[in-house]
C-alpha cells in the first residue's frame, strides 16, 4: 500500500510482502521507528519471537505513545512479556502491521512521540505496493 507524507517528517511511505519503505529508503525486516527519525532494525519476525528484551529496545526510545504491528493479524502478546511498559508506566497499541504503519503517520504528523514496533508483514500476507 503506498502511504504519502508531509515533506521533511519520518513517515512510512510504504509497506507490504517483507518490505517497510521509509521515505526513499527500503528495509526488509522488523523495525523500530520514532517520530524523530530513528529507525532501528528489529529482530522479531513473528508474535511468538518477542520476548521482554524486545519490548524493552521500544520502551528505551521513551515514548510517548506506543504502537506494536504484529504482522498481517492483530496478536496480543502474553501478559507477561509487557512488564517493560508497566515498569515505564506506558500503554501500548497492538493492531496489525499495516494498522500500525498508517497509525504511526497520523501521530507522527501531529508532533506526538510514538514509537512503533513494526513486525514485517510475510511474503504471503501482502498489503499492496
Amino acid at each position: 500500500m503506498k502511504l504519502h507524507a508531509d515533506a521533511g517528517a519520518t513517515r512510512i511511505t510504504s509497506y507490504g510482502a517483507g518490505y517497510f519503505a521509509i521515505g526513499e529508503r527500503i528495509v526488509r525486516h522488523g523495525i523500530i521507528i520514532s517520530a524523530d527519525g530513528t529507525v532501528t532494525p528489529w529482530p522479531p519476525v513473528v508474535p511468538d519471537d518477542l520476548d521482554e528484551e524486545h519490548l524493552r529496545q521500544i520502551v528505551a526510545h521513551d515514548p510517548e505513545v506506543v504502537l506494536l504491528g504484529t504482522g498481517v493479524r492483530q496478536a496480543f502478546p502474553a501478559p507477561e512479556l509487557l512488564v517493560p511498559f508497566v515498569e515505564a508506566g506506558l500503554g501500548v497499541e497492538v493492531m496489525d502491521t499495516a494498522a500500525a504503519c498508517r497509525t504511526f503517520n497520523v501521530l507522527a504528523a501531529e508532533s506526538r512521540e510514538v514509537v512503533a514496533g513494526l513486525l514485517p508483514i510475510g511474503s504471503g500476507d501482502a498489503t499492496g505496493a
